[in-house]
């Protein structure tokens, strides 16, 4: 974790964010200015437990060394819920400022989607074993849009606009947090890195992110899923990783050539790529890989697309499971949404033939919080 500078006192003062620095980094902090490394622990606590907003929150520190953070340029930086649009599910979706004032959309689902079932964790056995109850789950985004240009997908239209740091990714996570009060020691909350952006092509500030949220703010890995759309060289990191969360691809289509059409950086990086690295991730005791999978009307949503994926779920001899999503309609994306008669006979085809097939519910279609939606609507 990089240290910000500390500034002369004759130097005018030049803002640095606290929020987004580990422990480590923030016990240095204290050190060089003077300070025993123990106040940076105190400082974890406020800004990571405490959810502090601004430094005069902060009473555990000494009024002096407040004062000397201020005169010396830093500031929290929690970023800021600027609009709240509510569905009429209970789902919210969050603009939320970064430091630069830029948006990106972070979603609260107080009931989940069911993206959890059958994954072979805690979370996923909880939502087999007691339908009626559900743990709420945060959808964060990486990057302010996104470069992978999938056709269906309504963030694709604002294109890269910039990734974001591992403060701003954890930040969503802590904003919603705190509006809704939530007691992380004693609520589960489940964690999908499923909103704007491919995690894995920004790949530091997401993983440090997920060491924040792991060790500072104390959410269990166990919790969290990321999902890629095949990001190979990503996919091979994520590997070797000691601290994770569960991984999820965004797969799709059955075969390369319907793939390449809706999701063009399959010309890169091939199904059968993308499953060999996915090979290289050593699963937790019970753990499936998830195989996300969007049902397009007409275009994927076929008797023998649903072959071609359990023939592939077959080939790969991973311990996997299939999240079938209904396509979300967003405005200008050429696609229909598959009939319901279709979404029943795909999820069966795969049951029957022992690949284990959830269908992820959809929440907040009418503000656009649902899978694939995510464009910084105002209307």
């Amino acid at each position: 974790m990089q240290l910000p500078t500390i500034l002369d006192a004759s130097e005018p003062a030049r803002e640095q964010l606290l929020f987004g620095l580990d422990n480590e980094a923030l016990s240095s902090l204290m050190l060089k200015l003077g300070q025993p490394a123990y106040r940076g622990r105190q400082l974890s606590d406020a800004l990571y437990r405490g959810w502090a907003s601004q430094l005069d929150d902060i009473s555990t520190l000494p009024a002096a060394l407040r004062k000397q953070l201020v005169e010396g340029g830093y500031r929290v930086g929690l970023p800021r819920i600027v609009e709240t649009f509510r569905s009429v599910d209970g789902t919210e979706r969050y603009l939320i400022a970064g430091a630069d004032g830029q948006t990106v959309e972070t979603v609260w689902m107080p009931e989940g989607d069911d993206g959890e079932a059958g994954d072979g964790t805690e979370a996923g056995e909880e939502e087999i074993a007691a339908p009626g109850y559900r743990r709420a789950t945060i959808c964060v985004s990486s990057q302010i849009g996104c470069a992978v240009n999938c056709q269906f997908c309504l963030t694709a239209r604002l294109g890269l606009q910039r990734n974001l740091t591992a403060g701003e990714i954890a930040g969503q996570v802590v904003a919603v947090l705190k509006r809704h009060q939530v007691q992380v020691d004693r609520q589960r909350i489940n964690l999908v890195f499923m909103g704007m952006g491919e995690p894995f092509l920004n790949y530091d500030e997401f993983m440090a992110a997920v060491r924040l949220l792991v060790q500072q703010v104390g959410l269990p890995e166990s919790r969290m899923t990321v999902s890629t759309s095949g990001i190979v060289p990503g996919i091979l990191r994520f590997a070797a990783e000691t601290v994770r969360p569960k991984l999820a691809i965004s797969l799709n289509a059955s075969n390369d050539t319907v793939r390449e059409a809706i999701m063009p950086i399959t010309r890169k990086w091939p199904i059968e790529q993308v499953v060999d690295a996915v090979k290289t991730v050593p699963l937790r005791r019970g753990e499936r890989v998830t195989f996300e999978y969007v049902l397009l009307g007409g275009v994927n949503d076929r008797p023998e697309h649903a072959d071609e994926v359990v023939r592939l779920v077959r080939r790969a001899g991973l311990a996997a499971k299939v999240n079938l999503i209904v396509w979300n309609p967003g405005p200008g994306v050429p696609y229909t949404m598959p009939e319901p008669r279709d979404v029943e006979a795909f999820q069966q085809r795969l049951i029957a033939r022992d690949v284990p097939a959830f269908l992820r519910r959809p929440r907040g279609r009418d503000i656009y919080a649902a899978c694939g939606q995510l464009k910084r609507t105002v209307e």
